[in-house]
């Protein structure tokens, strides 16, 4: 891509056989010699950097949502169309839904200036003053030439216009022409992240398993035999008897005792 900016032209004239100086519009049909030389000036580079997660793929059209939050679609991507993924060159057809991907977009601008240096050498045919003169060339053709308005010439020290030029005089006219241009070129990286595996599950969490309890034997409840209506007479009154015989014996040793001690 050129941008043209701007274009200077130089006319100049040489003499052959009288002093002569003419400039010449000249047409790209004629016996023209020209020579071309380009200078470079100093390369500008622009990076710009995009960002954003695969969310669709289908056959040959994508969907990314971008860093901002934006959705943008790609409709017919073409299948040589590649971005590297570890090491490997994927198409549309390889890539898959939580990829991350990336755009670098490098825009290089190189100004130059050509320089064109174009000469023409004839004999003066026939001159229609003051806008063309025909020039013999060195092939033996005739040639005509467009005079610029305003034109000056310069015959023997003395200036004139075009209707000094008189046929038989000799005529070398160079134009050099400089055409500053700027060289844009880009150049378009592209690079992806294989989406993350999914988690595998903890081991440490115990897993519960639930069991049915074993199926016991029945137990039969003791039915409870009904109160008899009156308690068995089953205690005699021989121990009372026995306990008032030992207390009387008791009492009658006692007696006995403090009969003695008062004795």
């Amino acid at each position: 891509m050129f941008s043209i900016m701007s274009s200077k032209s130089t006319l100049q004239c040489l003499l052959a056989g009288g002093a002569l100086c003419a400039a010449f519009s000249l047409p790209a049909a004629a016996q023209v010699k020209s020579t071309e030389t380009v200078e470079h000036g100093t390369a500008a580079k622009e990076v710009k950097v995009e960002r954003g997660e695969i969310v669709y793929v289908s056959g040959n059209d994508l969907v990314v949502k971008m860093e901002d939050g934006s959705l943008r679609n790609f409709f017919n991507v073409p299948d040589s169309t590649t971005i590297s993924v570890e090491g490997k060159q994927l198409n549309v057809h390889q890539l898959k839904p939580g990829m991350k991907v990336e755009r670098q977009t490098i825009t290089t601008s190189t100004p130059r200036t050509i320089t064109k240096v174009e000469t023409v050498t004839g004999k003066v045919w026939h001159v229609s003053p003051p806008n063309s003169v025909t020039l013999t060339l060195e092939d033996g053709t005739n040639q005509t030439f467009k005079i610029p308005k305003g034109q000056k010439f310069t015959i023997n020290g003395e200036e004139t216009d075009a209707f000094g030029l008189k046929k038989g005089m000799i005529v070398s006219a160079q134009r050099i022409t400089e055409v500053p241009e700027t060289v844009v070129t880009q150049e378009v990286k592209r690079s992806g992240t294989m989406p993350p595996p999914p988690p595998a599950p903890r081991q440490d969490v115990p897993i519960l398993i639930a069991t049915a309890p074993a199926a016991s034997a029945p137990v039969e409840e003791a039915k409870a035999e009904p109160a008899p209506a009156t308690l068995p007479k089953t205690a005699t009154q021989l121990p009372l008897i026995g306990l008032l015989a030992a207390l009387l014996c008791g009492i009658s040793l006692m007696a006995l005792a403090i009969r003695k001690l008062s004795a």
